[in-house]
């Protein structure tokens, strides 16, 4: 028991000394991955029971492997999530996201709501929606294969719990228009929804993003808002006449989203969102059916 606290302590120093943000959490859950143990239980590992694997997952995350990718696990809401190389890591900032859609799915006076979810990555904010929103159908759209795979085993792990047979994965390019699988929801969509790259191209990201975050879930051009530009003409095509719209975007871009989906482009009732540190994360918007 002794020993592996201890060794805790010495990995925590070196996770702090690689630059790692909270070395001292990530010490604890990577012990716990690999003793197969809860993080309160570690007390309970006996000293006989350490396994030397605890150096070697420390060493990826000291090199700033994000620490999902060591455990294979993400935690988003009320979700276990299956992640790895390949899919965009789900972060906590995009729960309030999620969480305003869901609010929004429940108070619609719409016996089974439809939603859609651009560019799902691990199909995390689509499996939120569908599993606290029992009446809700989720459209997940995700144009790269190898994310796609990533969505299909998450959802799959769920089938039989309460999203069964209600999120349905596409494969689409909402970037480039490609979404003729979604032909047959234009104008009747309630909410769509999305965590979107919106990242400049050249700025400086954090080593578990820059290196293991697939590229096309970053980078959005010049400003970081050609994929936002491009969810502004696919959510327009996509919604109901009084349809919702929730799209996510960095801290500094709170201003220029906004007025991405204002008055003059048809939208109304555009507001900021803040997220749990109170910085302007996400924006919302209503479609009225008719384009000004």
């Amino acid at each position: 028991m002794a020993l592996l606290l201890d060794e805790i302590a010495l990995a925590t120093a070196r996770l702090a000394e690689a630059g790692v943000e909270s070395p001292r959490a990530d010490a604890e859950l990577i012990a716990a991955h690999v003793h197969k143990v809860k993080r309160g239980e570690l007390h309970l590992v006996p000293d006989s029971a350490f396994d030397a694997q605890f150096w070697a997952d420390i060493g990826r995350r000291a090199n700033r492997e994000p620490l999902q990718h060591i455990t294979g696990r993400a935690y988003f809401r009320y979700l276990d999530l299956d992640v790895g190389p390949g899919v965009f890591v789900p972060r906590p900032e995009t729960e309030v996201l999620a969480g305003w859609a869901i609010d929004r799915l429940r108070e619609m006076d719409v016996a089974n709501p439809v939603a859609v979810d651009l560019g799902t990555g691990s199909a995390a904010i689509a499996l939120s929606l569908a599993q606290e929103v029992p009446r809700a159908t989720v459209h997940a759209v995700e144009a790269d294969p190898l994310a796609r795979s990533w969505a299909e085993r998450n959802i799959t792990r769920y089938v039989d719990s309460y999203t069964a047979g209600r999120v349905l994965l596409h494969a689409g390019d909402f970037v480039a228009g490609s979404l003729a699988e979604l032909d047959s929801l234009a104008g009747s969509v309630d909410l769509v929804v999305t965590n979107p790259p919106y990242i400049p191209v050249g700025s400086v990201v954090a080593p578990e993003a820059a290196e293991y975050d697939p590229p096309a879930a970053l980078w959005s051009g010049a400003d970081g808002l050609d994929a936002i530009r491009a969810v502004e003409r696919v959510a327009r095509w996509l919604l109901r006449p009084d349809g919702l719209l929730a799209v996510e975007h960095s801290d500094l871009q709170g201003t220029d989203v906004y007025w991405v989906f204002n008055e003059q482009a048809g939208w109304r009732d555009t507001r900021n969102h803040k997220d749990l540190t109170g910085r302007d994360r996400f924006v919302t918007a209503t479609w009225p059916g008719i384009a000004a």
